[in-house]
């Protein structure tokens, strides 16, 4: 299986997209620009939910649901934000079909025209504050600190499997404040539970900061972020926070009554992650075996393959097989035993390597008297031969070490991939080698369109913590009160 998997060094696009083919992860449907996302792929975002899920809800969050389709008369309501989704917007215009007239075809009718257009979300905002101010009146009924799993839609012209698909999947959180220092607390709590789960979940190292005007969110008055490196030196923003100010609440005339008996508006945040996760995943640990997955976030995290040629071996193999199994799974282990008698182990072991299960296991008849296992990790595809005796333990410990050598691995990789640039000639030349490039900007829109004009490199990130280095931009010579975090990126 792994040589239909092309080279990352040959063509990383299609290495990607193999990957995502080989370990049954999902593939594009009869819609254009959108995918399914198979059972495999589907249980890892499972995992991703369950986590942040958790965090959520144990810093006060919870779940409600809103409507997928939106009133168009509310996107104008705030201006910055349409202008920022007006391009991607999927629209209802009519709510029936009829037969035609020759009875061969359904066609749209057109006295089933809708009074006003329905917008299929591309994110909730619009939506959350109509209904927020119907549920705000006050004090009392703040902070409103709710969380969205839903699907939206954002017309894109070239998509890709995870990374940009015109429908993904994603949480959305949008809350509310009494005060601006409250909500801007609120939008840096979440992007420390993003990077928190990016870097002990998903095994991703990642800078936190903020995007620069020309990058922040429609509607929002800062931005957020999160930005991992992948092994092809493009970024990937992995989260992002949003401190939207009183914007929203006042295009919808969302106040509340303070203890002071005055009407005040409230102080708004949103904030989402999405299913590009998965495509990050895939690119940070991924190898040309295929995929490479940290054990918190895999379907299946111990796989054991039993090697025998007699079927009264493999029944023997059984009995000890359930006997480890509900050892591994009284340590909250996910198991699972291949026991399929239509494929040859050779077969299993290439298939469970190519879906990037952490630890395999093999078991035969001389283990079976010798009351050994032989364990092969994924990560480093190391194998070694262990009792039987305290498997459980055992396999527990080697996972833990197995999601720790893959944030290290992707660790090192990013410091070795970060570098400074100080003139024009050395940014345009360690930008072309890609990584992140940290480098003095005047602080201008004009400057970082420019830079991106010639170089197609984007300012990530502004730090959140550094020493505030002073300098001078390297496009314009213009002062600088720090460097910024730039980069190719998906």
């Amino acid at each position: 299986m792994a040589k239909e998997i092309t080279s990352r060094h040959e063509n990383y696009s299609q290495w990607y997209n193999d990957i995502v083919n080989k370990a049954g992860l999902a593939e594009n449907s009869s819609v254009r620009g959108s995918m399914v996302i198979k059972p495999y792929g589907y249980a890892i975002w499972e995992k991703m939910q369950a986590a942040l899920d958790k965090m959520f809800k144990d810093t006060g969050h919870e779940n409600a649901y809103f409507p997928l389709f939106i009133p168009k008369s509310f996107f104008s309501k705030e201006a910055s934000h349409v202008e920022g989704f007006a391009k991607e917007c999927a629209i209802v215009t009519h709510y029936r079909l009829k037969t035609s007239e020759d009875g061969k075809s359904v066609i749209v009718d057109e006295d089933a025209k809708l009074e006003e257009e329905l917008i299929v979300r591309p994110t909730s905002e619009a939506i959350i504050w109509d209904t927020y101010h119907r549920w705000i009146q006050s004090y009392r009924d703040l902070p409103l600190l709710i969380n969205q799993w839903a699907n939206v839609v954002r017309w894109e012209m070239r998509t890709r499997l995870f990374l940009r698909t015109s429908e993904f999947l994603w949480q959305e959180g949008h809350t509310a404040h009494e005060t601006k220092e409250e909500a801007i607390k609120e939008a840096e709590l979440i992007l420390d539970i993003y990077a928190d789960f990016a870097e002990r979940w998903m095994g991703l190292p990642v800078l936190k900061g903020l995007k620069s005007p020309n990058e922040r969110f429609a509607g929002a008055v800062e931005t957020y972020c999160v930005e991992a490196l992948m092994q092809d030196g493009k970024a990937l923003q992995a989260g992002t926070s949003h401190f939207l100010g009183q914007n929203f609440a006042k295009a919808f005339d969302v106040k509340y009554l303070t203890k002071e008996n005055k009407l005040e508006y409230v102080w708004a945040t949103s904030w989402g992650v999405s299913t590009r996760l998965i495509g990050a995943l895939i690119m940070e640990h991924s190898d040309d075996n295929g995929l490479v997955l940290p054990p918190k976030l895999a379907p299946v995290q111990v796989v054991i393959v039993p090697i025998y040629k007699k079927p009264e071996q493999l029944e023997a193999i059984r009995q000890k097989i359930r006997e480890m199994m509900n050892r591994l799974k009284e340590k909250n282990i996910s198991v699972k035993f291949d026991d399929r008698d239509t494929y040859k182990p050779g077969y299993k072991f290439a298939e469970w390597e190519v879906k990037g299960v952490p630890v395999r296991l093999a078991i035969g008849p001389r283990d079976m008297e010798n009351g050994t296992v032989e364990v092969a990790r994924r990560d480093t595809l190391e194998k070694e031969i262990l009792k039987m005796e305290d498997i459980e333990t055992k396999i527990e410990n080697l996972l833990e070490k197995i999601q720790d050598n893959i944030y290290q691995k992707a660790l090192a990789f990013r410091e070795d991939n970060t570098f400074t640039a100080d003139t024009w000639e050395e940014f345009k030349d360690r930008v072309e080698k890609g990584g992140f490039v940290l480098a003095h900007w005047d602080g201008t829109a004009e400057t970082e369109q420019k830079i991106k004009d010639e170089t197609k490199a984007t300012i990530r990130l502004i730090p959140l913590e550094h020493d505030r280095e002073k300098g001078k931009c390297i496009l314009t010579g213009k002062p600088s009160e720090g460097r910024v975090v730039f980069a190719r990126a998906y």
